[in-house]
């Protein structure tokens, strides 16, 4: 039997994608986000400032994030602020709030928590 691990496991790599769902732009992130996601976080980029409504970054599959993800988040938070668009992060572990309480931006984008998230 053949399982999806981006989907049940923890993944080895990182990796950003976007949609639209209900009227938000959901960015899911996963794994490690860092400067090999560059182009990644680039096309994600371009799809936020060409949708309108609120932005969720969903976050709950980060395992690690270092400046240059931070970076995109923050880039997308500021678009979001800028457009005067709602911009939240789905349910961040440990590691997003830690590098986030680092920079002193803990309490900036508001954190949303699913049913299925246990708070952190």
């Amino acid at each position: 039997m053949e399982h999806d691990s981006a989907m049940t496991d923890q993944p080895l790599e990182g990796g950003i994608e976007t949609s639209t769902i209900d009227g938000e732009t959901v960015v899911t992130m996963w794994g490690a986000v860092d400067a090999a996601l560059r182009a990644a976080a680039s096309e994600a980029m371009t799809y936020l400032a060409s949708h309108e409504g609120p932005v969720v970054f969903d976050v709950a599959r980060v395992t690690f994030i270092d400046s240059s993800g931070l970076a995109f988040v923050l880039q997308g938070y500021m678009l979001g602020k800028e457009a005067g668009t709602p911009v939240t992060l789905r349910d961040p572990g440990p590691e997003v709030l830690r590098v986030l309480e680092m920079i002193g931006m803990a309490d900036t984008i508001p954190v949303v928590r699913t049913a299925g998230s246990a708070a952190r």
